[in-house]
This record gives C-alpha cells, structure tokens and sequence, in this order.
C-alpha cells in the first residue's frame, strides 16, 4: 500500500518480504543504489518490525529532522533507521535492525517524489530481494513483544502502567516504542 504523507509531499511504502536470501549485503545493498539512485529505500530485520506503524513514524520523524536540519545522518534512509531503532549511532542501529546475511524476512521502507516512483522502486527491489512479498511479515505479532521489548529496554513495569486492558497489551508496547522513537528527536 502507497500512502501520500501530505505535509511532506512524499509517498511512502512499507512492505515485507519473507524467503530472502542475500548473500553478499554490501553487492545487494550496492545493486538497490544503482537502480533507485537517490530515492530513500532502507531494509529492516522485519523479526523487529512493530507493523507498518512503527515504520511509518520512524519516516515521519526522518523527514521532520530534514526540515527542521536536526538529522544525524546525511542520508533519509539512515536516519529513517535510526528513528526504527531509536539509536543515536548508526552503527548501534545497523547492529539492531538492519539487515543480515541471514536476514530472511525483511521490510522495506521506501519514500518517493510520486506514487509512481513509489511503486516502481518497490518491483525494483522486490526483484532484487529474490523473496516472497509478504506483508505479514512486518505486522505487530506476539512472537515479537520480547525481542521488541528487549530492544526498546522497555520493562514490564512501564508497559503495565501503559497497559489500561489486559488484551491491550501490544498497543501499549506499541505506543511506547512510538514514544522512544520520539524521544529520540528530544535527546539531539
């Protein structure tokens, strides 16, 4: 799905992709440049992925740190991982959510200039994946809370008092992840 982020004049695609084999991420990573040019295109480890909210806030808060000349990066695409990880260094991110040689599941986050350009970088990259499109890959899952929760150091004490319902506890978690990636913007 292509969602126009209106304030930005950007379109943005959040997809996921399972069966993934790439071997050599530096060649990969190498191809997407050359058939995407200067367009933003970042990979995510999608085990870590909190749905296509968590990616659309983290290209949310990117594009906002571009605009208001507070990003870190030089680059939307690392910045929109760092905002993912919530991480100052772009190391630190790579090494939480960025891609891997065994990295099978992945999501990608593209912003484009125009719905067609949307579209067309994800069929680029999709080829280049060599994987299945599959975005239920990238949905908000119970097998990921722990890994999530690890990540973004959040402890059961904070989420139970985000936590109003017993069932609500996946939004709770959600919502503070959003609230860490805030953060993020604050602590620069």
């Amino acid at each position: 799905m292509i969602e126009r982020l209106e304030c930005f004049d950007q379109y943005l695609v959040a997809a996921g992709f399972k069966n993934v084999k790439i071997v050599d991420i530096d060649k990969f990573l190498a191809g997407v440049k050359e058939k995407t040019g200067n367009t933003c295109v970042q990979f995510f480890d999608a085990t870590l992925i909190a749905g296509r909210d968590h990616l659309r806030f983290a290209a949310l808060n990117s594009l906002n740190a571009f605009k208001n000349k507070l990003n870190i990066s030089n680059s939307l695409a690392m910045e929109s991982l760092l905002y993912a990880s919530a991480q100052h260094q772009i190391k630190d991110a790579l090494k939480l959510l960025g891609i891997k040689p065994n990295s099978n599941r992945v999501a990608v986050l593209v912003l484009a200039e125009t719905q067609n350009q949307a579209s067309s970088i994800l069929e680029s990259v999709s080829k280049l994946l060599q994987g299945k499109q599959d975005d239920s890959v990238i949905e908000f899952s119970n097998e990921k809370v722990d890994g999530l929760k690890r990540l973004f150091q959040i402890s059961e004490l904070e989420l139970e008092a985000k936590t109003e319902k017993k069932d609500a506890q996946k939004e709770a978690l959600l919502d503070l992840i959003i609230e860490h990636m805030a953060l993020l913007a604050t602590e620069r």
